[in-house]
């Protein structure tokens, strides 16, 4: 299967490793998955990536691909049924503004809130992080109370891209996060959480490493 069709190394619980999965499941285009445990890296795995963090994809040609975003903008490149990539046209400065800030400040934000003892944040350190993070989810917020997606009136690349990290934010604490304000961004989240395509993309595979087998996907 591997000399024909691109290699995704994944890991299921990734945010990053999600939204590639969630593009090339858009996409139609036919890879193979090999689910990987972060904690045990098979050999070709970091042979593939020395930066060895998921997603990982490589192609039919050899050429490697180790950005989630890029992993996205491939898959997309080859084939944009849902046309998720339109808001790239439409709004250039707005999408890497927000790009920028989701995998910059946010994500910094939420490592820090969400793993504090793992980054050695104290207690108040950890609610500093969580009050940027909700900024940014506030701001979030206020653009679903006037449109209906984060890409616009139909769900495109902002919205997949940032899910998985929403979906992450809310796990460190469901009960806060849920007692917020934000109205729109509830619901925006809970429909994808609900939806069939989420549920796709979190299918269980045993490791890669144990069984040898890849998944087509």
């Amino acid at each position: 299967m591997s000399d024909t069709i691109p290699i995704l190394w994944s890991f299921r619980r990734c945010p990053y490793a999600m939204r590639a999965r969630l593009a090339i499941k858009s996409s139609g285009i036919n890879v193979a998955l090999r689910e990987i445990l972060l904690r045990d890296k098979p050999d070709e795995f970091i042979q593939d990536s020395a930066k060895a963090t998921v997603p990982v994809l490589r192609l039919a040609d050899q050429t490697v691909l180790d950005e989630s975003l890029d992993v996205m903008h491939w898959a997309l490149s080859q084939h944009d049924p849902e046309n998720w990539c339109d808001v790239l046209r439409r709004e250039p400065e707005r999408t890497q503004s927000f790009l920028q800030e989701l995998d910059g400040s946010f994500k910094s934000s939420l490592d820090r809130y969400k793993y504090a003892s793992r980054y050695n944040e104290s207690a108040e350190e950890a609610i500093r992080h969580r009050s940027i993070g909700a900024d940014f989810i506030s701001s979030m917020n206020d653009t679903l109370g006037k449109q209906a997606y984060i890409s616009g009136d139909q769900a495109g690349f902002l919205d997949y891209a940032s899910y998985p990290f929403i979906r992450q934010f809310r796990i460190a604490d469901i009960e806060w996060f849920d007692d917020q304000d934000w109205p729109y961004l509830h619901s925006w989240l809970q429909a994808f959480l609900n939806s069939d395509r989420f549920l796709a993309i979190m299918e269980k595979y045993k490791p890669w490493k144990e069984t040898g087998q890849e998944i087509a996907f």
